[in-house]
């Protein structure tokens, strides 16, 4: 009976150890601060030229949203509208023009009423800081030579840029357009890739928007007159899919508000006029 008796007690105070055990280690996890719950990520889809601007806004609204992780797609603005149409996870999407919010919300990705223009931008030409090519003036962009970068025609500010040149026909001649296509020895994905280059010395030249060439203050620029430019207006709004609809929401309102807009005009866009 002793033996028995033995073996019953130590097994109760098995017993009891390890609940101690356990009972100390959810004590000490709760002492540590373990978290409740993971935080709310936002993401963020937005043309390439946002970059600058939307990563600072992003900072500034997780500062006043504790708990809210914001991460950024930037792109063209048409990759990131293929993207969507894909099925990738988005909870906002920025677009450099009209076209491609239109037509997500042709597809039932976004509510009719939901885009808002929430900046305008323009072009400017850029130039590397020893200007190898002697480019001073818009129409030197037409000269035999010339190695000039482009986005491509299907992403936003290649399409702006087109049209900029047609418009220029009537001031430069008729084959301007024709003469400045000539030199282009690439085609880009983005704009942010044609600042690239024109930055490495890869060309002679590039066309971008103003804001890219704020971003890049080492570069030379050439200012298009206003009668010759395009001006791009850039449409936003929450996904119908999205997992954060409020946050979206209030993303959105963070961008159209006081504090958003002085940020993005810090980084050479222009308001809605």
């Amino acid at each position: 009976m002793m033996i028995k008796q033995s073996k019953f007690h130590l097994k109760d105070k098995l017993v009891k150890r390890i609940f101690a055990q356990i009972f100390l280690l959810a004590f000490f996890l709760n002492a540590c601060g373990a978290p409740a719950s993971a935080p709310h990520t936002l993401t963020v889809f937005a043309a390439a030229s946002l970059a600058d601007a939307f990563t600072e806004i992003g900072a500034a609204f997780e500062a006043a949203n504790p708990g809210v992780a914001v991460t950024f797609n930037f792109a063209g603005s048409q990759a990131l509208r293929t993207q969507i149409e894909e099925g990738a996870i988005a909870d906002v999407f920025a677009s450099a023009n009209i076209k491609e919010m239109d037509t997500l919300v042709a597809d039932k990705f976004i509510a009719q009423d939901a885009p808002q223009i929430f900046l305008t931008n323009k072009l400017i030409v850029i130039l590397p800081v020893d200007n190898p090519a002697a480019i001073n003036k818009l129409e030197d962009l037409g000269r035999p030579g010339i190695k000039l970068v482009l986005a491509a025609e299907e992403v936003p500010v290649g399409k702006y840029t087109r049209q900029m040149l047609d418009q220029m026909n009537d001031s430069f001649g008729s084959d301007f357009k024709e003469k400045v296509l000539a030199n282009v020895v690439s085609n880009e994905d983005n704009v942010k890739q044609v600042a690239a280059k024109v930055q490495l010395g890869e060309a002679d030249a590039g066309i971008v928007y103003m804001s890219d060439a704020v971003a890049a203050p080492d570069l030379k620029t050439i200012e298009i007159p206003a009668d010759l430019n395009v001006v791009a207006e850039y449409p936003i709004a929450p996904l119908i899919k999205s997992v954060n609809a409020n946050f979206a929401a209030q993303f959105t309102a963070y961008v159209l508000s006081a504090e958003g807009q002085a940020i993005l005009q810090k980084w050479g866009f222009s308001p809605v006029e």
